[in-house]
């Protein structure tokens, strides 16, 4: 295939164990650029954490963020797409979840709404921690839901939902599913994401490809879970992480290796260079 873009999911994929990127996939990643093939992240994760990540790989690199609610330059002011939940919405969702003994956080592009604070662990405080200001994500903790979603709640791109009691999330995901309006996926068995109906990384991959003129067998999309299997299957090459669920894998044109044995590089090197 003659590959012109690549987009690559991030935790579980590009990122190994320890949240860093291997410096094969770095090297794989720079080869494939100055070969003229274009690179984007697409994660789940918000825009202001993507953006330090696409700083590390060391390239111009598109970013779609929120599984695929928000496309945008890194480098530039430039939005390519955005889609968000709105305030209507958020606020059927929280009457929803708000029965459920869950985690809750809304993402806006460069904050995180939490409804019952923020563990010391939880990821992205460990970040801020070693961050500097501009790649900051603001994390703010919502003495009052119904009072926050309706001061952000058109800026919100994603709801997600944590809990190690499964049986809570499962619960949660077939109420919100029955609505029939909204677009849920998952990032690990211990959590739901909720997006505007018609969002999904798959959608976002195909506007930015029509948006840089790159038709759909040029494209390879490497990833590792449910919230990738949209993008994957609308790929012409379509990789799933060694470390991937049999969800995706079976979905899949090529299996590469794990993330931590630089499996984004070795599926760059057999597919783009």
């Amino acid at each position: 295939m003659s590959c012109k873009l690549i987009c690559i999911d991030m935790d579980g994929t590009l990122l190994n164990d320890e949240k860093t990127i291997n410096e094969e996939n770095l090297k794989a990643i720079k080869m494939a650029h100055e070969k003229g093939v274009k690179i984007a992240v697409c994660t789940g994760r918000l825009f202001a954490s993507a953006k330090y990540y696409g700083e590390l790989i060391g390239v111009k690199a598109p970013i779609i963020a929120s599984n695929g609610a928000y496309i945008r330059e890194k480098d530039e002011e430039k939005i390519i797409y955005k889609l968000e939940l709105g305030k209507k919405n958020c606020k059927q969702i929280q009457d929803i979840i708000g029965k459920y003994n869950l985690q809750v956080y809304y993402n806006t592009s460069d904050s995180i709404i939490a409804t019952n604070g923020f563990p010391k662990d939880y990821n992205y405080a460990v970040m801020n921690e070693k961050l500097t200001e501009k790649f900051k994500v603001e994390l703010i903790d919502a003495k009052d839901i119904y009072s926050s979603l309706g001061e952000k709640g058109d800026d919100v791109f994603k709801c997600i939902c944590i809990s190690k009691d499964i049986v809570e999330i499962d619960k949660a995901r077939k109420e919100l599913m029955e609505l029939n309006e909204f677009e849920i996926v998952s990032s690990g068995s211990d959590n739901i994401e909720i997006m505007h109906r018609g969002v999904s990384k798959g959608k976002a991959v195909q506007v930015l490809a029509e948006f840089y003129n790159i038709k759909q067998d040029e494209i390879m999309c490497i990833g590792d879970n449910e919230n990738d299997l949209s993008m994957i299957k609308y790929a012409g090459m379509g990789v799933a992480m060694g470390n991937g669920s049999k969800l995706v894998k079976d979905v899949a044109i090529f299996v590469t290796d794990t993330n931590n044995n630089s499996g984004v590089a070795k599926a760059i090197e057999k597919f783009a260079l």
